[in-house]
């Protein structure tokens, strides 16, 4: 079930232009480093790690999921 999750989101033709791509990885690797930081609430460090993670995988990957679901909308 997992290498199914993996593959889901690894697969996928990119549709991302190379400006998206270069801001959603600098934004999320911004957003990690930023989470990565000692706060005192550890939910919202936890879940701003999970958003810099995503949008940095989303730019380095190419794919974004949500952009391919709208574009059939």
């Amino acid at each position: 079930m997992a290498n199914d999750m993996i593959q889901d989101i690894f697969s996928g033709q990119p549709n991302l232009t190379t400006t998206e791509r270069a801001v959603s990885v600098a934004l999320g690797l911004g957003i990690a480093a930023a989470a990565a930081q000692p706060r005192p609430n550890k939910i919202l460090s936890l879940l701003a790690l999970v958003v810099g993670v995503g949008l940095a995988v989303r730019g380095a990957t190419g794919h974004c999921a949500v952009k391919a679901a709208a574009e059939h909308l």
